[in-house]
C-alpha cells in the first residue's frame, strides 16, 4: 500500500472547538510506539498476515480461537457451512453446528474456575448520581446468575423460550441476560413495561438456590433477539446464535481494544442495543475484563462527568458514539482538560462514521494526542466489528474505518453488481460469513434473504455506501437510502453533514432529501447549534458558502432548519427516515417505537417555520 506514516502531532492538543478546523490534517497518524511494543498485533505487516489466514483458512483460524473456550461436545462435522447465493437455494450460515456449549458458562464459570479470576471485579457500577456506586466480582455475578436462573426455571422458563427484560443499566440487567443464556432461553431487551406479563425481581429472588447447572446448547441455537429499526420503519428481529457470536465478540474485543488483563474498559452504550450486548456484556466478560457500567447521562451533574469517571476508575480503554463526542465538543476543552485522563490508552467510536472535526477533537483534546482511535464500523446484524483499525498496528486517517477485521472479506460493487478494484465508490458488501453474522430475521426468513442477499446474489449487502482510497482505506459514506440524486449528481449525506459541522457554530447536523420540481431532489439540512450561537440568515449563508467551497455548487442546500435536538434511537443513531418526513411536513411517520425522545419530533415540526431557504 505504501502509506506514508506522517505524524503531524504539533500543538498542545488543548485548543478550543473554534480552532480545531484550523489544525493541520496530515494523511495519517501512526500508532504510539510504546503501545505497539506490547500490542497483540504490533504492525501493519502482522495484521495483513493474520487477515490473509483468517479469510483464506477460516476453519483453521477460528478453530484455533475456539480451543480457548469450553465445549461440552466438540464439533462433529464441518466447522463451517453456508450459502450466500439466493439463486442456489436458501440462505444459511452454520458455524460448528453440532458442537455444544453454554455462553454463560464461558463468561462466568470458565473465568471463575479455570482462569481463577473469581475475585476480579467484573463491573464498577456508576449511577446517575455520582455518589451512587457499587462493584461486583465475577464470583458474585456467578452466584447471582445461578440464583436468578433458578428463579426463571421456577417460572417455567425452558431452553428455547423467549424472555423479555425491562431493566435499567444496573448489574442485575447483566445477571438477567446471563441467567437466560444459562438456561438456553432467548433474551430480548424491551423499552416499555408490560403490566400484565412482567414480574418484580425482589419478589422472585428470595430464597433462590445459588447453584444452577447450565443447559448445553448447540453452537447454532439462538442466543438473543434484538429489534432494529428498518428503513421502512418496521423493526426487524435480528437473531444471533450461541457459538459463532461468542467467538466473534470475544475476539473483536481482545484485538480491537488491544485488551490486557490490567485494563479497565468503559463502553458507554446502553445494554439494550447491540453495542451493549457485545461490548458491555459478552465480549468483555469472555475475556475476564473489568468494565464500567454507567446508568447516567454524560452531562449530569455537569459536562465533565465522563472524564471524572475515567479518572475515578482509571479507565484505559474508552468506547463511545460520535454523537456523544459532538455533544461534549459544544462545551469546549476545559471540562475535559481539568481532569487528568492519564490512564487512557485507546479511544473508540461506534454507531456512525465520525466526521474528521470530531475525530481531531477526540484525538487531540480527550486523548492528548497519545491515544489511537479505533473508528469501528459494524451493525446489529454483524454482531461485532467489521471494519476497524487495530490500535498497535494501523495508521489512522480521521473519519476512515480503515481495514477489515479478521475473517471479513469486503468488496465494493457498482449498481450492476460488479466488483470494483482499487480506488472506488459504491455498495459495501461482504463476500463470505464471519462467526458473528446474524442467522435470520425472527419469524421472517424471507425478509432476511430479501434485505441482505437478493440485491447482489452471493454477497451480504450492508445497505451502506463506501469509498476505498488509493491506500486501500475504507470510508463509509452513509446508508444507501440516504444518498441523494441532485440534477443527476449522486451526493452523500455524510459528506454534506461533515462539511456543516466544520463550521464553528454547528454542533451536529443531519441532511436528508427533499423533492424539487427541477432538480428531482434537493438537500434539506437540520443543524444543532453550539452554545452561544443564534440561528440566522447570516449563519445559513455562511453554511451554504462553506458547503460550496468544500464539495461544490451542486451540494448547496435549498433548506436549512434549526434543530435544537435530533430524533435518535437510544443507541444514538440519527433517524433520517423520520427527518425526511419532517422535511416534507408529512405526519405519517410509521413506526417510531425506537425513538429515544419522541418529543423531539413535535419540536422539529414546530420549527419548520424557522427554516431558511
Amino acid at each position: 500500500m505504501g502509506l506514508p506514516e506522517e505524524r503531524g502531532r504539533g500543538g498542545s492538543g488543548s485548543g478550543g472547538r473554534e480552532e480545531a478546523g484550523a489544525r493541520s490534517r496530515p494523511r495519517s497518524w501512526s500508532p504510539p510506539p510504546e503501545l505497539s511494543r506490547s500490542a497483540h498485533v504490533s504492525s501493519l505487516q502482522r495484521y495483513r498476515e493474520l487477515h490473509r489466514v483468517s479469510v483464506e483458512e477460516p476453519r483453521e483460524f477460528w478453530g484455533d480461537i475456539a480451543k480457548e473456550f469450553y465445549w461440552k461436545t466438540p464439533c462433529p462435522g464441518p466447522f463451517l457451512k453456508y450459502n450466500f447465493d439466493v439463486t442456489k437455494g436458501k440462505i444459511f450460515i452454520e458455524w460448528m453446528k453440532g458442537a455444544t456449549t453454554n455462553i454463560c458458562y464461558n463468561v462466568l464459570d470458565r473465568i471463575v474456575h479455570e482462569k481463577k479470576l473469581g475475585d476480579k471485579i467484573a463491573f464498577y457500577w456508576e449511577g446517575n448520581e455520582p455518589e451512587e456506586t457499587t462493584q461486583i466480582t465475577y464470583h458474585e455475578l456467578l452466584v447471582q446468575v445461578c440464583q436468578f436462573s433458578n428463579v426463571l426455571r421456577k417460572q417455567g422458563i425452558r431452553k428455547g423460550d423467549r424472555v423479555a427484560i425491562y431493566m435499567p443499566m444496573i448489574p442485575k440487567l447483566v445477571v438477567a441476560m446471563l441467567a437466560c443464556a444459562r438456561l438456553g432461553a432467548l433474551h430480548s431487551i424491551v423499552i416499555s413495561w408490560n403490566e400484565g406479563v412482567d414480574l418484580w425481581w425482589h419478589e422472585l429472588i428470595h430464597e433462590a438456590e445459588d447453584v444452577c447447572e447450565p443447559e448445553w446448547c448447540d453452537a447454532e441455537d439462538p442466543l438473543f433477539i434484538l429489534y432494529t429499526s428498518g428503513s421502512t420503519g418496521k423493526p426487524k428481529g435480528v437473531v444471533h446464535t450461541v457459538g459463532g457470536y461468542m467467538l466473534y465478540v470475544a475476539t473483536t474485543f481482545k484485538y480491537v481494544f488491544d485488551f490486557h488483563a490490567e485494563d479497565v474498559f468503559w463502553c458507554t452504550a446502553d445494554i439494550g442495543w447491540i453495542t451493549g450486548h457485545s461490548y458491555v456484556t459478552y465480549g468483555p466478560m469472555a475475556n475476564g475484563a473489568t468494565s464500567v457500567l454507567f446508568e447516567g447521562i454524560p452531562t449530569y451533574p455537569d459536562v465533565s462527568r465522563m472524564w471524572s469517571i475515567v479518572d475515578k476508575y482509571k479507565v484505559t480503554k474508552f468506547y463511545t458514539a460520535p454523537t456523544a463526542i459532538r455533544l461534549l465538543m459544544k462545551f469546549g476543552d476545559k471540562p475535559v482538560t481539568k481532569h487528568s485522563r492519564a490512564s487512557l490508552q485507546v479511544l473508540g467510536t461506534v454507531g456512525e462514521p465520525i466526521n474528521p472535526e470530531a475525530w481531531l477533537w477526540y484525538y487531540q483534546v480527550v486523548g492528548a494526542q497519545r491515544c489511537p482511535i479505533v473508528d469501528t464500523f459494524w451493525q446489529t446484524e454483524t454482531g461485532g466489528h467489521m471494519l476497524t483499525p487495530l490500535p498497535g498496528a494501523t495508521p489512522m486517517k480521521p473519519g476512515s474505518a480503515t481495514f477489515p477485521f479478521f475473517g471479513v472479506a469486503p468488496a465494493i460493487l457498482n449498481e450492476s453488481g460488479e466488483e470494483l478494484e482499487g480506488e472506488a465508490e459504491g455498495y459495501l458488501v461482504f463476500k463470505q460469513p464471519w462467526p458473528g453474522i446474524m442467522r435470520t430475521v425472527y419469524g421472517d426468513h424471507e425478509r432476511f434473504e430479501t434485505t441482505y442477499f437478493k440485491k447482489f446474489p452471493g454477497y451480504y449487502v450492508t445497505g451502506d455506501g463506501c469509498r476505498r482510497d488509493q491506500d486501500g482505506y475504507y470510508w463509509i459514506t452513509g446508508r444507501i437510502d440516504d444518498m441523494l440524486n441532485v440534477s443527476g449528481h449522486l451526493l452523500s449525506t455524510a459528506e454534506v453533514e461533515s462539511a456543516l459541522v466544520e463550521h464553528k457554530a454547528i454542533a451536529e447536523a443531519a441532511v436528508v432529501s427533499h423533492p424539487h420540481p427541477v432538480k428531482g431532489e434537493c438537500l434539506y439540512c437540520f443543524v444543532t447549534l453550539c452554545d452561544g450561537y443564534t440561528f440566522s440568515s447570516t449563519l445559513t449563508e455562511e453554511l451554504k458558502k462553506q458547503i460550496r467551497e468544500k464539495i461544490g455548487p451542486i451540494a448547496t442546500p435549498d433548506y436549512i432548519q434549526n434543530a435544537p435536538s435530533l430524533p435518535k434511537t437510544r443507541s444514538g443513531k440519527i433517524m433520517r427516515r423520520v427527518l425526511r418526513k419532517i422535511a416534507q411536513n408529512d405526519h405519517d411517520l410509521g413506526d417510531t417505537s425506537t425513538v429515544a425522545d419522541p418529543s423531539v419530533i413535535s419540536q422539529l415540526f414546530s420549527h419548520r417555520c424557522l427554516t431558511i431557504q
